[in-house]
């Protein structure tokens, strides 16, 4: 069933998964605070309705707890993270729905062109005491095109106010509009983009997955959807435009490194700031030529920060889907369950449970998570346990870590491997952005070998018993 940003903040405030703020708070430091210390005690999304100097309200938190998750998937609220990765790859594993263009929709009530156009005039948060600005581009997607192929990719990219017409991007060597962009650079031609916000709050959580190449994550959103999405083509970039989206810049991206801005420094979600000074690593940026925004427009935006935020759940859950898509694209036998956890940052740890079917599969699992489109990237351990363990029990992860794991048989270093630049643990050199994009890797193999004629026996409990005590559990006087 179709849903936007209005649709999903009524479903949430049904569930009591949402607080309005009706006291005012400063845009500068205060309403990043208020998120941050929220999300910590694992609060409700948060709707910012008296921002100091604006009139229209700022959404936060929203995906800080899996229920808003489920919510925005259509799932029950109890559905866990693991369940809803596997209805993700179970989906995402069948027919992909193209979006359905339509002529108009909410998103073209108020359209602002040329000296009118002051991106200071939306209620963009300042986050982080040290960040280099006002980051519009946080919960957020970015909308290109192959200019050979015509493949239409969404991708989360941070982007900060460089003034009233300019946002400065992140894009990351590699990354699917980074590629793009020096495409457009051999042909001489600037990159039409569109940023958007709020729309199906599916667009952002697609947006920050790692979707394979040639794949639009609009296709993904439809068949999550089971149906499509519907799209305006809009005019000046030729690109596709949710019809519900709150607000939608549009513009293009030079791709000459000779008229690259400074941008940053910015609060990763990694807890700490990446370009601490913002001449390490001048970046693109968009020249806006057109704002789209909705009546009443409700800007969202994300804390980032150190864990557990919801960027954290987010790359948490796109990633655990889409790594368990890749494993069942790649025909992976006894995969049970995948989790990439939150507490990772949502990405640099990866944990696969298995029903073992002959020696060395395990093994085999750790390699095909390092093969795959999402664990190629940024990943820096990989634990594989037996089937009776669920791969988001930390608990039994650990016991199968203490009680199957021995290290010296066990474990696989990879030197070299692709990484994030924005990982903290690599070092700073001067060519700063070639020698970050390489990290070491690990893989536990915490199972009891399949090959063992002799295992050790595990303990379980007497299940007639267990069902007498749990028959009669209130007449022990627990909770």
């Amino acid at each position: 069933m179709k849903m936007d940003l209005r649709d999903f903040i009524k479903k949430c405030e049904e569930h009591g998964q949402l607080k309005r703020v009706k006291k005012e708070v400063d845009w500068n430091l205060e309403l990043s605070h208020v998120a941050k210390i929220n999300e910590e005690k694992k609060g409700p999304a948060l709707l910012f309705e008296n921002v100091k100097g604006y009139k229209n309200p700022v959404l936060t938190s929203a995906y800080s707890t899996k229920e808003r998750f489920a919510i925005a998937l259509g799932l029950p609220v109890g559905t866990s993270m693991c369940e809803m990765s596997r209805h993700w790859m179970e989906l995402a594993t069948k027919e992909l729905i193209p979006p359905n263009y339509v002529d108009s929709g909410p998103v073209l009530e108020n359209v602002i062109e040329g000296n009118n156009i002051n991106l200071f005039d939306i209620p963009v948060p300042f986050m982080y005491p040290k960040d280099g600005g006002r980051f519009f581009g946080t919960a957020v997607y970015l909308v290109t095109k192959d200019p050979d192929t015509g493949w239409v990719n969404l991708g989360t990219y941070r982007g900060m106010i460089l003034d009233e017409k300019s946002v400065g991007l992140q894009l990351i060597k590699g990354k699917h509009a980074e590629i793009m962009l020096r495409q457009y650079g051999e042909r001489g031609e600037k990159m039409p983009v569109l940023y958007v916000i709020g729309g199906d709050p599916l667009g952002f959580l697609t947006g920050s997955s790692p979707t394979m190449g040639q794949v639009s994550e609009l296709d993904v959103m439809g068949a999550l959807r089971g149906e499509p999405i519907d799209v305006i083509k809009e005019e000046i970039t030729g690109l596709p435009m949710d019809a519900t989206a709150e607000i939608v810049l549009a513009g293009f991206v030079d791709p000459n490194p000779e008229n690259f801005r400074k941008e940053g420094p910015f609060g990763e979600y990694t807890g700490y700031y990446s370009g601490k000074k913002s001449d390490e690593w001048p970046k693109p940026w968009i020249d806006v030529k057109r704002v789209y925004m909705r009546n009443d427009y409700i800007f969202w935006s994300t804390t980032v920060g150190k864990p557990i935020t919801d960027t954290h759940m987010i790359q948490s859950l796109n990633r655990t889907a889409t790594l368990w898509t890749d494993l069942m694209t790649m025909k992976i036998p006894g995969i049970q369950s995948v989790f990439i956890p939150p507490e990772s940052t949502g990405r640099f740890w990866a944990i696969v449970s298995v029903k073992q079917m002959y020696p060395g599969h395990a093994q085999q699992v750790a390699d095909a998570v390092m093969a795959s489109y999402t664990g190629h990237y940024g990943l820096k351990g990989i634990i594989v346990v037996d089937d009776d363990i669920p791969a988001d029990d930390w608990d039994k992860v650990m016991w199968a870590l203490s009680t199957r794991y021995n290290p010296i048989e066990d474990t696989q270093l990879i030197k070299k491997a692709r990484s994030t630049p924005l990982d903290p643990s690599l070092p700073i050199w001067e060519d700063y952005m070639d020698r970050r994009s390489l990290v070491s890797r690990i893989q536990m193999i915490a199972t009891i070998p399949f090959e063992w004629k002799r295992k050790p026996m595990e303990i379980f409990l007497d299940e007639e018993m267990k069902k007498k005590v749990l028959d009669n559990w209130d007449e022990y006087g627990l909770d």
